[in-house]
């Protein structure tokens, strides 16, 4: 008697049901969704394919830090706004949602067998991979600049030590200090952004009487983000302080001495009490080694769904990618997260998927309550994530206003952070 294909399948489901032969792997364990890097994309990711699946997907997330501290409203810490607990976050809320957090590092990723192996040498398969490793920094793009070096001339672009460092030496400062800060090119992570800190730099330094410092910020771009409401807010508020130079006034950054704290360009030497170097910046390391990134340093992405260009079984999101109109901040690395989730979710759970939709908003203290905006609704178009409708505060707007601004601002802090972590 001959068996057919459909006669022996059901036949062999039948005994696997019935525990006399093994069935197919596939069939037994839940899709895998490996995520790599706990910030506001990766966290987030996991958070919402974890709980929207309801289960049907087993997450395992992967951060070698145990605590989480934000590069935004890092400024506002800064500036005395916040205190460092306050900008501090850690993972026990994510375990609730069904995520498995492993606090190791990602030393490796092999697109070929689908797996990530850890710095232990622990290998995690994975059928999807979600990558979120922020940045790192470019020592070399500044001459004379370094690791070693930052220990000196901080950058505080990445949060935690770095950023308390910078906070140390900004309350040390003496009146009739100089501090200088050699401003990122871009694309670069904001926030922080440079031009919000220098304001809280100038906050301090008023609050404490200083009345002959100076903050002279030397730009390798000839403009940036919301430059008329900053240079307006400088002078209103910190009247002949901040000094910012374009490629024009300063003829080129050439270096640094961490040594006898000096800053070279072109047009002259500045000796400083204070040195906030901020260059340039690529995605992170795991991201470059695994081939996701392109000439540029950063990771291009299919604008649908965040899926890397590479490979279709990685998504890459956050300040790793090349996200067309979105800006590099953590507005924008929620919201990206948010539609990977979707698209994973739909891809391993058959659920329905819907046309991407981003948001981005940035707020920006100059002093206190004066606070300004700039963000936009993004969708995929043009083979990139394009502004559909942006928006942006102007100048001589009331006080009220911004004060709604700056309130509307720490509420945004208090719910992305529930959103993500909670």
């Amino acid at each position: 008697m001959k068996t057919n294909r459909r006669q022996f399948l059901g036949g062999a489901g039948a005994l696997a049901a019935a525990g006399m032969i093994a069935a197919p792997a596939i069939a037994q364990a839940k899709p895998r969704v490996v995520v790599i890097g706990g910030g506001p994309g990766g966290a987030t990711l996991a958070k919402y394919v974890a709980r929207d699946s309801q289960g049907a997907i087993n997450v395992t997330l992967v951060e070698p830090l145990k605590e989480f501290v934000t590069c935004f409203h890092s400024n506002l810490y800064l500036g005395d706004f916040r205190d460092f607990a306050s900008i501090t976050h850690n993972y026990s809320g994510l375990a609730k949602h069904g995520v498995n957090v492993v606090h190791e590092a990602a030393a490796s990723i092999n697109p070929e067998t689908r797996t990530v192996r850890l710095a232990s040498g622990v290998a995690l398969p994975y059928d999807r991979l979600v990558v979120a490793p922020g940045i790192d920094i470019k020592f070399d793009s500044v001459p004379g600049y370094s690791e070693k070096a930052s220990e000196i001339m901080p950058h505080a672009w990445k949060p935690g030590p770095q950023t308390q460092l910078l906070k140390k030496q900004l309350d040390a400062l003496e009146d009739g200090a100089t501090v200088v800060m050699i401003c990122p090119p871009n694309p670069y992570r904001c926030p922080p952004g440079p031009y919000e800190r220098i304001s809280m730099m100038a906050h301090v330094l008023k609050r404490k009487g200083h009345t002959k410092s100076k903050i002279i910020a030397l730009d390798p771009k000839a403009n940036f983000s919301k430059q008329a409401l900053f240079v307006e807010g400088w002078e209103r508020h910190y009247p002949g302080m901040v000094e910012w130079q374009d490629p024009k006034m300063h003829g080129g950054i050439k270096g640094v001495d961490p040594s006898t704290m000096t800053v070279k360009t072109d047009l002259g030497e500045y000796k400083a009490q204070l040195v906030n170097v901020i260059p340039a910046q690529m995605a992170g390391k795991i991201a470059r080694d695994a081939g996701l990134a392109n000439e540029t340093g950063f990771c291009p992405i299919k604008p649908e769904s965040m899926q890397s260009a590479k490979d279709p079984n990685i998504y890459v999101l956050g300040d790793a990618t090349i996200a067309g109109d979105m800006p590099k901040s953590a507005f924008s690395a929620n919201s990206q997260a948010k539609v990977a989730a979707m698209v994973i979710r739909g891809e391993l759970t058959k659920s329905p998927t819907f046309p991407a939709r981003y948001t981005n908003t940035c707020w920006s203290l100059i002093e206190t309550d004066d606070t300004v905006k700039v963000g936009g609704r993004y969708e995929a178009k043009d083979g990139k994530i394009t502004a559909v409708e942006t928006f942006v505060s102007k100048t001589g707007e009331d006080a009220e206003l911004r004060k709604q601004t700056q309130a509307e601002n720490m509420g945004w802090y208090q719910g992305i952070i529930a959103d993500i972590f909670a």
